[in-house]
């Protein structure tokens, strides 16, 4: 069985988050030593360390040298990759769907690559409107595409289990570069393709 570098067990009983978590279960009234909780620090770690480890990680690692000639330059989208990630303001977690596009130039990008690109960026301290921006970003520079599409639609925790408590709202963001922005026949193109998968539609 081949390690997948993706499944961080690497924060161990060393980790400072060990005994940060200890003090944080105390701090919210909490006995850690109690039997259910022995090893929750432990897990905290691990856990924390594989939903941040995109801090680890560089687009370069990621993208792996699979950047291929192209043979056209027909819009390629792939839709529908599931995305989850830690708001930076409340430390709870937010999840969605990302839809990806790109018209290419002169390089194309193997396929699996883009749902990586997500998770380089969104297993970090983000807000949504970033890790799209930086996904298409990512695009952009792996690539130099005549254009690139990003539109991700997200549920936030934050909103949903504390706050305004709405438990049925979510967010979406996009990020047009290229033909995506200048041409809106291009962009239509786009929303027509993802307008199905939209949360409610």
């Amino acid at each position: 069985m081949t390690h997948d570098p993706a499944d961080s067990s690497a924060p161990s009983l060393s980790s400072p988050l060990v005994p940060l978590t200890r003090e944080w279960l105390s701090a919210v009234g909490e006995d850690p030593e109690r039997e259910g909780l022995l090893k929750t620090p432990e897990r905290v770690a691990k856990a924390w360390g594989f939903l941040t480890n995109g801090y680890t990680q560089t687009l370069s690692a990621v993208s792996n040298g699979a950047i291929f000639a192209a043979e056209g330059s027909e819009m390629v989208i792939v839709k529908d990759i599931e995305f989850y990630s830690m708001c930076e303001h409340h430390m709870l977690p937010f999840y969605g769907r990302a839809h990806v596009a790109y018209i290419p130039d002169k390089h194309i990008l193997g396929l699996s690559k883009f749902a990586r690109i997500i998770d380089l960026y969104s297993r970090r301290l983000q807000v949504q409107e970033r890790i799209t921006t930086q996904v298409a970003d990512a695009v952009e520079a792996l690539l130099a595409p005549k254009g690139v599409a990003v539109l991700m639609e997200g549920v936030h925790l934050c909103m949903a289990m504390r706050g305004v408590q709405k438990q049925n709202s979510s967010t979406t963001t996009s990020a047009m570069r290229g033909l995506f922005r200048s041409d809106p026949r291009t962009r239509a193109e786009f929303m027509s393709a993802v307008q199905g998968t939209l949360r409610g539609r």
